[in-house]
């Protein structure tokens, strides 16, 4: 079994070498956006970047043929080559925003390089390396097969696969989150069979969601997204529980454990103004100290003072009356469907004009300027054509 000491040991050869580590992070593009939860594997792969070893991405656009079936309980669809290749694009555009980009720095490597060429006799060589009682330990696995949910063979294949990236790549350490920890060892007993020196794992914690009880996922609509707009991005981390504040700190920004401890301390700071210090520490990161501000003072004018936002969209409408599900959803795009939309109008949270609409069944009719308001965050001005 790996230990610190190990990686401690690592760290001080390479050192006394005057050579790097390899560090290899797996990025499956199944999803076309990063959102905060995907961050805090790469900060802590930007600090190995920054300790000048060398940060290897993995675009899995291989495994992404398989689905990676890590915390579901059933089999992940098969997504299209086209669709994973613009996946893929655009999670590296987003993940530079965090990593240093410089090639010196960087290698991304995309696994289909090797997987697509393994003959299917040297596939059932790799397939040797482990048992299906190991493959079986996998907690996604057991639940499936507890419920009488089907568990297909070529998903035993997937943490193989990714076991031997790290061959292919001669990876020294693998960064995941306690999702992938599975995943991660396997590739240690890869390494192992192929003759190569175990890569030590180095596990991050899950990011929590803005609900606070599931994992931060696009899915669940709980995130905030690197590319979100800097207002929304400070409105979504003002809208946390207090007692996520400590985690967030401490997994998305740079501050010091002391410094932490202070502000996590209602005694020394109000808890309102430490989830403020927290917005402009994400923002800035994302954007710089002036859109940070500038979302601060925005919020405030808002939200204390009940005002509407300066600067917000201006959906123009057909003439007549339309239906307030395709206002939210089609028109407006503030949900991403009806039945997400109708929860919104159930809980109250869609006014137009500051006034309250709780019937999704409503149809209206929208006088020229009139302000759509959905959630505590979301605003648009109405005009109508012509």
């Amino acid at each position: 079994m790996y230990t610190q000491r190990e990686l401690a040991a690592r760290l001080t050869q390479a050192t006394a070498n005057g050579t790097t580590l390899r560090v290899k992070l797996g990025l499956d593009p199944t999803a076309p956006d990063i959102h905060l939860g995907h961050t805090v594997v790469l900060r802590k792969l930007r600090q190995f970047q920054d300790l000048g070893h060398t940060a290897v991405i993995i675009i899995g656009d291989y495994t992404a043929r398989v689905g990676d079936p890590t915390g579901v309980n059933k089999t992940r669809p098969i997504l299209t080559p086209h669709a994973i290749k613009a996946n893929a694009r655009t999670y590296f555009e987003q993940a530079g925003k965090v990593l240093d980009t410089d090639p010196a720095k960087l290698e991304i490597r995309y696994n289909s390089e090797w997987l697509s060429k393994l003959t299917f006799a040297e596939v059932l060589q790799l397939a040797a390396k482990k048992t299906v009682a190991q493959m079986l330990q996998r907690d996604s696995f057991k639940k499936r097969l507890a419920a009488n949910q089907d568990v297909y063979t070529h998903e035993f294949l997937y943490p193989l696969m990714q076991g031997y990236d790290s061959v292919a790549v001669e990876a020294d350490v693998e960064l995941g989150g306690t999702d992938q920890t599975f995943n991660n060892l396997v590739g240690r007993d890869i390494q192992r069979a192929y003759g190569q020196q175990e890569q030590i794992v180095l596990i991050m914690p899950i990011l929590v969601g803005l609900d606070g009880t599931e994992k931060m996922s696009k899915s669940k609509g709980n995130y905030i997204g690197i590319t979100d707009a800097p207002a929304d991005m400070f409105g979504k981390v003002m809208s946390i529980p207090d007692e996520l504040m400590r985690n967030y700190f401490t997994l998305l920004t740079g501050r010091s454990l002391e410094e932490i401890a202070t502000l996590c301390d209602a005694a020394q700071t109000h808890p309102r103004q430490a989830k403020a210090t927290l917005g402009c520490d994400i923002v800035e990161q994302y954007y710089d100290a002036d859109a940070a501000q500038a979302a601060s003072d925005e919020f405030d004018r808002v939200f204390q003072q009940r005002t509407v936002p300066t600067d917000m969209p201006e959906i123009t409408l057909p003439a007549g009356e339309l239906r307030l599900l395709d206002l939210i959803v089609t028109l407006a795009k503030f949900a991403d469907s009806n039945k997400a939309a109708k929860k919104l109008i159930s809980q109250g949270a869609v006014s137009l004009d500051e006034v309250k609409i709780d019937d999704a069944s409503a149809r209206v009719t929208c006088t020229d300027g009139a302000i759509l308001k959905v959630g505590k965050r979301k605003f648009a001005r109405l005009r109508n054509e012509g």
